[in-house]
């Protein structure tokens, strides 16, 4: 699979963060032709995989790393909306890590068209093992996503 180029499918780690661009297609509107706000669910998590993507991490192999497992679940979630979007509009979901460490994470998330800012989120990140239970978050990878956070300030 080629992932660069016009093909960075799961966007890319940047100054400023992680950027991921969405088309907006009909699929993600209402009657009144306005993405729904349950979709912008959709495109942060998709922000929020690739970002973890892009820095090497694949979630499916976390869950089989070791005999615990280590999974990440949404414990909580703050969103602002902004402004709307609408069919075929092409947005950018940018992340960056606020913290990392223990057994959470903090992300900050926007959505944006050209410039003007749509969402504004933060999410509450939890770290578990395959059975539920809270699991610090391994050393390498907070490090990695400090860094990365680092970069986008």
């Amino acid at each position: 699979m080629n992932n660069s180029g016009p093909f960075l499918i799961a966007g890319e780690l940047t100054s400023g963060g992680h950027l991921l661009a969405q088309r907006v297609y009909y699929e993600d509107t209402d009657f009144s032709g306005l993405v729904y706000h349950a979709r912008y669910l959709h495109f942060l998590e998709r922000g929020r995989t690739d970002y973890l993507r892009c820095l090497g991490v694949e979630q499916r192999e976390l869950l089989n790393a070791d005999e615990e497992g280590l999974v990440f679940v949404v414990h909580r979630m703050e969103i602002d909306f902004k402004g709307p979007a609408r069919m075929d509009d092409v947005l950018t979901i940018r992340t960056a890590t606020e913290k990392a460490g223990g057994a959470k994470m903090v992300l900050t998330q926007e959505i944006r068209r050209d410039e003007t800012l749509l969402i504004a989120a933060k999410v509450i990140i939890a770290v578990i093992n395959a059975k539920g239970r809270p699991r610090r978050l391994p050393e390498a990878l907070a490090r990695q996503m400090l860094v990365a956070s680092e970069a986008a300030d």
